[in-house]
């Protein structure tokens, strides 16, 4: 296995020419004078900055729309920025800039060619992570879990492929994957935008990207640090997570008529980091339909998608999916959907002495002190009336109703059996005819 070296993921290298882009040249001009156009931009250093390339990569654009009489040199040098040369539109410029805006409303930064993303993504793999079972436990420090299934969590992670946990509802599958999310803590590098067949998709998404801080270059500094390409933005490894709210149209790609550009899927955003399904089992498609749409991803490391045109071209799939159930599985899938899902963990409710734990620790946080008296009460009386079947969300529920009730009652925080009768009473709902 290609191991994580301390150092983190190796940055995109920034372009050095116009051929080194590997984009159409005719794409990157329009680019570069809707940019100036929109912006109402007339330097350099200013175009470098927006269209995130280096300046002297910009410089070349800039020379090649002057020879094509597309831009000229307003002839004064800017004083405030150095005595840098000023550069307009020419009516030739305009009007090419405004063709180009009517054929596509893209401006910015200068997309990556999905060929180059490859690359970036082979380097940041989800698959080189190595996670210790140090770095889950840290992770997952606020959940008391049974020993056993950090055993089948770990390597499961590890592998960056699939994992399905199931299990009844209330014991902490959505904590645990944001757990496993939390023990991931490099940093990777998310494109603005890929360009495919003179098409722009945009990647970068602030909703679902956490943008990370970026070191910056000290000039005083003897050794200078690597700068990468700024077509990336670097972030933390996304996390995107969906509900009972996912549908099949949600996994391919979004087009916006009128910016004539494409806002990538879900699962292309989550490029290097987790994709986590939850409640599976509640969208409206059914879950077999669902995972089917994995299946080539899941097995191939590659997704499919298609452009308005119909044509289909395919992107790197890079990304370890969490799908959580309340139901078990062979309920909802059938043995070969079963089959391409690499790992799959039950995630049960826990035993009484971890119950307890876990109502200690809850108590211990909310300040509220423990009873004996009323803790027999809760074990030997009120568990028995359901089985004895404990879940990990019920000591938080428990003890925020006692609050709530001291709260409104006017006496300090405490637990008796009469207030923990009053606080199951509103855990369940009795079974009853209601007469209409």
């Amino acid at each position: 296995m290609n191991m994580q070296v301390s150092a983190g993921v190796q940055p995109p290298p920034p372009p050095t020419s116009i051929e080194d882009m590997q984009i159409p040249v005719v794409m990157m001009r329009d680019i570069l004078l809707k940019t100036m156009f929109r912006k109402n931009l007339d330097m350099v250093s200013e175009l470098a900055e927006a269209i995130c390339l280096p300046r002297a990569v910009t410089q070349e654009l800039v020379d090649m729309a002057r020879t094509q009489r597309l831009l000229e040199a307003t002839g004064t040098l800017n004083a405030t920025s150095g005595g840098e040369m000023g550069y307009q539109l020419t009516d030739a410029g305009k009007s090419r800039a405004l063709d180009a805006l009517s054929q596509s409303e893209y401006f910015g930064a200068m997309p990556v060619p999905l060929a180059v993303y490859r690359e970036q993504v082979k380097r940041q793999s989800i698959r080189n992570i190595q996670i210790t079972r140090e770095q889950l436990t840290n992770a997952m420090g606020h959940l008391i879990l049974p020993e056993s299934l950090l055993d089948h969590l770990g390597p499961a992670v590890s592998a960056g492929r699939s994992v399905l946990m199931y299990g009844p509802p209330g014991n902490g599958k959505s904590s645990i994957s944001n757990g496993i999310r939390d023990a991931m803590g490099d940093k990777i590098y998310v494109p603005r935008a890929i360009e495919y067949s003179g098409q722009v998709i945009t990647v970068y998404d602030p909703i679902v990207h956490s943008k990370a801080e970026v070191e910056v270059d000290d000039p005083n500094s003897l050794r200078r640090k690597r700068t990468f390409d700024t077509r990336y933005v670097r972030c933390e490894r996304p996390t995107v997570i969906t509900g009972g709210e996912l549908s099949l149209s949600m996994l391919d790609l979004v087009y916006n008529p009128t910016a004539r550009t494409y806002q990538a899927p879900l699962q292309l955003k989550s490029t290097g980091g987790i994709f986590i399904v939850d409640d599976l089992g509640r969208q409206a498609e059914p879950p077999q339909a669902l995972v089917n749409r994995w299946i080539v991803p899941l097995e191939e490391s590659k997704d499919i998608l298609a452009l308005q045109s119909g044509e289909k071209f395919e992107v790197p799939f890079d990304t370890l999916v969490i799908f959580s159930t309340n139901f078990h599985p062979n309920k909802i899938f059938d043995k070969a959907a079963l089959r391409r899902i690499f790992y799959k963990i039950k995630i049960d409710g826990p035993c009484q002495s971890d119950f307890l734990k876990i109502f200690a620790m809850v108590a211990r946080k909310k300040g509220i002190p423990l009873d004996e008296e009323a803790l027999i009460h809760l074990i030997k009386e009120k568990y028995p009336t359901i089985d004895n079947v404990y879940a990990n969300y019920q000591p938080i529920f428990l003890i925020d109703q006692m609050i709530a009730i001291c709260e409104f009652e006017g006496i300090p925080y405490q637990m008796s059996p009469d207030l923990i009768d009053r606080a199951w009473d509103n855990m369940f709902v009795r079974e009853e005819e209601i007469i209409h």
